[in-house]
């Protein structure tokens, strides 16, 4: 018995797959791990900027309100000290004339910062005081020098809770030892307050900090999920969507900006592929065609499979059909990984003349030759190719000469190809380097040639660190002229 439990299973599981996956293809937490959703790996962006800003803010409003509160209590401690030091001065300048006994009231007075005023004798007994200050002295007169002594701890107070500045003076009636207490409950409580407040506060700046952060990058956000889902909705049948960009002038817009360039050239690229296949179709068709007609004629009447059929028919077609392939190939590869040529010293003037008696003897053209002694560093097959399809192109198009130049010029090697044909308009010239570019509208083959030559020349050129151009000859027709760095050149070393 079959059973269809597997598949069963298998459906599930796929389906279950299916729905833990976003529509990118990021995967999303699944059941069991919803109940972990506190881990920041499963946050967004928007939750991670909220927390990270949350705590940034946190720690910034820690370490201010500590900050805060040191400056502010020393800042009130000093200025109670500095009102303490202030009354023990007023005291000893007023017992340089008057016995402590004779002292003017004001001078005993208290108020909110200070609370205690003493004089003391050299027998170590108050003699006048404050009204709220106590019999004994507030600490030992003779841990109080001549030199004035402010900000002495609470802990030397018996309540702990003031701050005493003291100095021993020589005065009208002997010395004495001046004791000033000024309260620092009052700075406590100040610095108390502020705390409170600013832990009052700092909860509300907080919440108020994440949420902007949440808000603002989940804003920008939503731009960049507009992104992804239009990046998602493209597929290679359709390369013409791009995009949205933002109409804030920011990173992301940056982005989308970048990424529709991206996709501009993605599919200019797919273009010239399906350009390139649909081309190299269209000129394989022809030899193919030529060759399945004369097999279809040999097997119907076999008399005539012989060798005029073989060398005027299938010999020609094949042997075109084999050179397409191999241009196919050699700009495939340039695609791919670029081309791979020989470097080595090459007499670029030898080759010009091989191809030169060749193209003599395959037509009837009249070739005007001006050769000049030539070494360059390259691939000498690569170089034999860009002369042949620059002799064969000029050939095909002149009226009756062609004109090959061979000459050194600033540290290059310069070589020209010119027919006396029609030229290339202007507007052609860039154009002319494209693959399965030919200026005839109607795509006929009884000039020859696939529309793949200069293009080789282009890649194999380039492939060298040379450039080839377009120009007009002197008296009519186009002028090629191919720079190669010589062999001596120091850019042919790099």
């Amino acid at each position: 018995m079959i059973r269809t439990v597997a598949p069963r299973r298998i459906a599930t599981a796929q389906t279950g797959r299916a729905r833990a996956e976003r529509p990118g293809g990021a995967a999303l937490p699944r059941v069991g791990q919803l109940r972990t959703w506190w881990r920041p790996r499963y946050w967004g962006i928007s939750a991670r900027s909220a927390f990270v800003s949350a705590t940034v803010v946190s720690v910034a409003l820690l370490v201010a309100g500590c900050g805060l509160a040191i400056v502010l209590y020393r800042s009130l401690l000093s200025g109670v000290d500095e009102a303490a030091s202030g009354r023990v001065r007023d005291v000893a300048a007023a017992l340089q004339f008057d016995t402590a006994t004779e002292l003017d009231v004001a001078l005993l007075s208290t108020d909110q910062r200070i609370v205690v005023v003493q004089v003391v004798d050299r027998a170590g007994s108050v003699v006048q005081r404050s009204p709220s200050a106590p019999d004994a002295p507030l600490v030992q007169p003779h841990t109080i020098g001549a030199t004035l002594r402010a900000g002495l701890p609470d802990d030397a107070s018996p309540d702990g809770d003031l701050r005493i500045s003291g100095q021993t003076v020589d005065g009208k009636g002997g010395p004495y030892t001046i004791l000033v207490g000024a309260g620092s409950e009052g700075v406590e409580s100040t610095v108390r307050t502020v705390m409170v407040l600013l832990a009052g506060a700092a909860p509300i700046v907080i919440a108020v900090s994440a949420a902007a952060a949440y808000l603002l990058v989940g804003r920008s956000m939503r731009s960049v999920d507009a992104i992804r889902t239009r990046v998602a909705d493209i597929s290679t049948s359709d390369l013409s969507e791009r995009v949205p960009v933002p109409k804030n002038f920011d990173e992301i817009s940056a982005l989308a900006v970048t990424m529709n360039g991206m996709l501009g050239r993605i599919e200019a690229g797919h273009d010239a592929q399906r350009r390139f296949v649909g081309d190299a179709s269209h000129e394989l068709r022809s030899p193919v065609a030529a060759i399945l007609s004369a097999l279809d004629v040999a097997a119907a009447h076999p008399e005539f499979l012989n060798e005029e059929l073989a060398t005027s028919t299938l010999r020609p077609e094949a042997q075109r059909m084999e050179a397409l392939v191999e241009d196919l190939l050699l700009l495939a590869r340039a695609d791919e990984r670029g081309l791979t040529l020989g470097h080595r010293d090459v007499d670029l003037d030898d080759i010009a003349s091989i191809e030169v008696d060749r193209l003599i003897r395959e037509s009837t053209t009249t070739v005007d030759v001006d050769l000049a002694p030539t070494r360059v560093v390259g691939d000498p097959g690569g170089l034999s190719r860009v002369l042949r399809n620059l002799l064969e192109n000029a050939a095909r198009h002149a009226r009756s000469r062609v004109e090959l130049r061979i000459r050194v010029a600033e540290g290059n090697a310069v070589l020209t190809v010119a027919d006396d044909g029609p030229g290339i308009p202007e507007e052609d010239r860039l154009r002319v380097f494209d693959r399965f570019v030919r200026l005839d509208s109607d795509r006929s083959r009884s000039s020859g040639g696939a529309g793949l030559g200069l293009a080789i020349v282009s890649e194999v050129v380039a492939a060298h660190r040379g450039n080839v151009t377009i120009g007009d000859r002197p008296g009519g027709g186009a002028l090629m002229t191919v720079q190669l760095p010589l062999a001596y050149s120091p850019d042919s070393r790099r």
